[in-house]
């Protein structure tokens, strides 16, 4: 395996720009994971949230995910305690049963960020979600079989759609 020290080429709040052996990404200091989470309803319904996405400059339909770890005061939480605070900020669900079913990179040729991918079942609506103060976050619940026609239909409405929707529900249908 090549390593070898980073060099900062640029600082940021919540990003750092780097250069290790002549390659430049970008990596994500003072977080302790990142953790997008396949919430699936008793009846079979997929939790999804929509919110706008500075970087693309539009609303995304997405699996609920967030970062771990990255607030004053809980640099030590865990991935799990992280994908539940994520799932109830942002839909307003609590998981009765929640399972880590892999992980990996995200963007490898752009960033070093890792991601836990979780499956969330046995759901009970306890909050209304919607996101923190900074989100402004829509919650919709596809029946599976309707994801295919409703992502469609949000695209041709403007939205884009996160690939990693496929990557959550592939896991979610096989356990």
């Amino acid at each position: 395996m090549e390593s070898g020290e980073p060099r900062v080429i640029a600082l940021g709040r919540h990003l750092r720009f780097v250069e290790r052996k002549g390659w430049e990404y970008i990596d994500r200091p003072g977080i302790g994971g990142i953790v997008m989470i396949a919430p699936v309803t008793d009846d079979g319904k997929l939790v999804l949230v929509e919110q706008y996405r500075p970087p693309v400059a539009a609303r995304v339909i997405e699996l609920p995910a967030g970062l771990v770890g990255d607030e004053a005061g809980k640099e030590d939480e865990g991935l799990y305690a992280g994908a539940r605070r994520e799932l109830l900020e942002e839909t307003g669900y609590e998981a009765g049963e929640l399972v880590r079913i892999g992980a990996g990179p995200i963007s490898p040729g752009l960033s070093d960020e890792y991601l836990n991918v979780f499956v969330a079942r046995k759901l009970r609506k306890v909050a209304p979600g919607g996101g923190d103060a900074k989100e402004s976050i829509e919650v919709h619940e596809v029946p599976i079989p309707e994801l295919p026609a409703f992502l469609a239909a949000k695209e041709r409405a403007g939205r884009m759609v996160d690939l990693k929707i496929f990557t959550g529900l592939y896991f979610a249908e096989r356990g």
